[in-house]
């Protein structure tokens, strides 16, 4: 079976580097156009030109998402740049992890209301056309205790939540919302590349906690997003899909 986005557009936030990038790479090369969006400047740029060797339509922007009229504005350009939206992927995280104001606060405006808040912006569009896709990029941090990440666990938990919610109001209108729930994922200057050098006690637990043993990739996360933004998904929304070659039976 060969998984097409001929003709979608899709809207992918954090989309410079790791899962984010995985993902607008291979929607890009099933045939969509894709939209960006980071932080950092110089990562984005990188990130553009390396999907615009696709031949795919790419637009790119600098957008914090932590802030609702960087959301709203983004959402907007990105947009008017592909000429409508089809798909969004929320992906950015802020990756909260103290028990305090801070950890909270991070975890609460960028993984969650950045969320909501994209979400609300282009469901005026899906609407109107009478059909759309919303990914959510979750965590197995939700599906039970985060000792180490009680803010990021939490908000990953409403995410999925959320997700239900949204999949059962928009059901009737041809709008799917599904979540994706990775485990602990590995690329070059990622969470647990960092840990891997600056703290490799914690890196070997983690591995060892791994049932097919060893950490996964965001390609691996990328192809679930793939299957759930394409027609072959039809029929799914609601869903959390966790990829995590095990870890989450642990």
């Amino acid at each position: 079976m060969q998984l097409t986005l001929n003709g979608k557009r899709a809207l992918v936030t954090g989309g410079s580097r790791g899962i984010g990038l995985a993902i607008a790479r291979a929607f890009a090369q099933a045939g969509a156009d894709v939209a960006i969006c980071a932080r950092d400047p110089g990562p984005l740029a990188q990130a553009q030109a390396m999907l615009r060797s696709t031949g795919r339509k790419i637009s790119a922007h600098v957008c914090d998402v932590s802030q609702a009229q960087e959301v709203s504005d983004w959402v907007a350009q990105a947009q008017a740049d592909l000429g409508g939206v089809d798909i969004l992927v929320n992906n950015a995280s802020g990756f909260g992890r103290t028990d305090d104001e801070a950890g909270w606060a991070t975890s609460l405006s960028v993984d969650l209301m950045a969320s909501v808040r994209a979400s609300q912006a282009v469901m005026p569009q899906f609407l109107k056309q009478g059909s759309g896709n919303i990914i959510h990029i979750a965590s197995i941090s939700g599906l039970k205790a985060s000792v180490r990440t009680p803010p990021y666990g939490a908000v990953k938990a409403a995410i999925m939540e959320y997700a239900q919610t949204q999949a059962l109001t928009h059901a009737a209108h041809h709008i799917r919302v599904n979540c994706i729930a990775p485990g602990s994922i590995f690329f070059e200057g990622g969470t647990w590349d960092v840990v891997q050098k600056n703290n490799p006690p914690l890196y070997e637990r983690i591995l060892a906690s791994i049932p097919s043993g060893r950490f996964g990739t965001p390609e691996e996360v990328a192809n679930v997003a793939l299957f759930l933004a394409s027609d072959a998904a039809s029929w799914v929304t609601g869903q959390t899909w966790t990829v995590d070659g095990g870890q989450a039976l642990n």
